[in-house]
C-alpha cells in the first residue's frame, strides 16, 4: 500500500513527537544535524519538560513505579509513566536523563532506597521478584521499563524474557483457563492461579516486543502460535486473580480476554491500540491472526485520503478516550503523542501517525 496520502498530512500537521519519529523510524531520512534539531523541539514539550521536575538525585524519575497516587505531583511523577513518556517520545537512550534513569533502575542500593518513602512500597520491593510467571511482580515492571528504555537486551533483563516466552509458550497446553485455575473463595471473588503458574501478561508482552535477542525463527513462531491459539480459548467475560504471598491480587493486566482487531467504529478499552501495537512488534507479521485483521481494516480506512478517523459518533465518549488535555502515559491508557486534542485534526494525526506506524511494523518499509 502506497503510504505518501498519510505521510504528506502528518509531515503538514504533526506535532514534534510524531514529527521526530516518523522521520526517525519510518522515513529514516535524517542527518545527524537534523535529528538534533527535531529533538530539540521533543525537549521543548509540555511534559517533557514536567517530566524533568520528577527526576530525583540518584536519577531515578517520580515515586515508586505503578505506584500509590497520594505522594505523587501527578500522573507523571512516577517511574513506569515515566519511563512510557521517554520511549514513546523516542528519547535515545544516550540522552543523560534516559540514561541516568537506566542506571538508577539497575542500581539495587538506589532502587531500594526510591521505594521507601511508603511502607506499602517497601514490602513490594522486598518482594519484587515474587510473581514474575504471572506478571504480578515488581521486578517484571522494572525489566519492561528498561526494555521500553532501550536496555533489554541485556543479560540483566533476561530472566524475564526466558519467563515472559515460557508464559506464552506455557498456553499452547490448554483449551480453557479453568485447566490452570482454582475455583473463586469469598477472599479471591474470582477464579485464582498460584505463584508458581505461568500466565502472559501485558508486561511479558510489552518486554519482548521492545527486544530482540529472543528472536529465533522458533520463538517467533511460536508467539505467533500461541497468540492465534490464545484467541481462539480465551472468554471475553475471563475475571482472574493470582494469590502471592498469602494475598490475592491482579496479574498485570492478565491477558485472558481475546484481543480485538482495530476497528474505526468502535473502541474495546482503554488500551485498545496499544497491545495491538506490541504485537504487531514480535516481528511476526500477518502470521497473527488479530494483526492481519487489523491491517486489511487499517488500509481500508486510509484508502480515501490517507487520514485515519474513528467514528466517534458511535461512540459513548470520544473525550473519554481523547480528552483536550493530553492524556499522561499511565498503565491504563493508549500512547498519545500530540500535546493536547483541542482540534480534531490532532486526533487524525495521532490516529494516522498509528496506522503508519501499525503498518510498517507489520510489513516492514512501506513507503514509495
Amino acid at each position: 500500500m502506497n503510504l505518501s496520502k498519510s505521510i504528506d498530512f502528518l509531515l503538514k500537521n504533526a506535532g514534534a513527537v510524531i514529527q521526530y519519529r516518523l522521520h526517525k523510524e519510518i522515513l529514516k531520512d535524517l542527518s545527524s544535524v537534523e535529528e538534533e534539531n527535531l529533538l530539540e523541539k521533543v525537549y521543548q514539550t509540555s511534559r517533557y519538560k514536567e517530566l524533568l521536575t520528577y527526576i530525583h538525585p540518584s536519577g531515578y524519575i517520580g515515586m515508586g513505579a505503578h505506584s500509590a497516587d497520594r505522594f505523587k505531583q501527578s500522573p507523571l511523577d512516577d517511574g513506569e509513566a515515566a519511563a512510557r513518556l521517554l520511549s514513546y517520545y523516542g528519547v535515545p537512550k544516550e540522552n543523560p536523563v534516559v540514561a541516568n534513569f537506566i542506571a538508577s533502575i539497575c542500581n539495587e542500593n538506589v532502587l531500594r532506597n526510591e521505594f521507601t518513602y511508603l511502607h506499602s512500597d517497601t514490602v513490594r520491593f522486598d518482594n519484587r521478584y515474587r510473581g514474575m510467571n504471572s506478571g504480578a511482580t515488581t521486578m517484571g515492571l522494572f525489566y519492561t521499563m528498561l526494555a521500553m528504555l532501550g536496555e533489554g537486551d541485556t543479560d540483566f533483563v533476561k530472566p524475564f524474557l526466558d519467563i515472559s516466552l515460557m508464559a506464552f509458550k506455557s498456553m499452547l497446553e490448554i483449551e480453557s483457563l479453568d485447566e490452570i485455575t482454582h475455583p473463586a473463595t469469598k477472599s479471591s471473588r474470582c477464579p485464582y492461579i498460584t505463584e508458581e503458574q505461568y500466565l502472559p501478561c501485558s508486561y511479558h508482552l510489552a518486554v519482548l516486543s521492545y527486544t530482540t535477542n529472543w528472536r529465533t525463527q522458533e520463538n517467533v513462531d511460536m508467539m505467533s502460535s500461541a497468540i492465534n491459539h490464545m484467541n481462539r480459548i480465551m472468554k471475553p467475560n475471563n475475571e482472574i486473580n493470582a494469590r502471592i504471598a498469602g494475598k490475592f491480587v491482579g496479574p498485570g493486566w492478565a491477558l485472558i480476554r481475546p484481543f480485538k482487531a482495530f476497528h474505526m467504529d468502535f473502541i474495546e478499552n482503554i488500551m485498545y491500540r496499544r497491545p495491538l501495537t506490541e504485537i504487531a512488534m514480535l516481528g511476526s507479521g500477518e502470521n497473527i491472526n488479530v494483526i492481519k485483521d487489523s491491517a486489511d481494516n487499517i488500509r481500508e480506512a486510509l484508502e480515501r485520503d490517507g487520514i485515519l478517523r474513528m467514528n466517534f459518533e458511535n461512540m459513548k465518549s470520544k473525550r473519554k478516550y481523547f480528552p483536550v488535555s493530553e492524556r499522561y502515559p499511565t498503565p491504563y491508557v493508549d500512547v498519545c503523542l500530540e500535546e493536547n486534542y483541542k482540534t480534531d485534526i490532532s486526533i487524525e494525526c495521532d490516529l494516522t501517525f498509528w496506522a503508519v506506524q501499525f503498518l510498517h511494523y507489520v510489513r516492514g518499509d512501506l513507503i514509495k
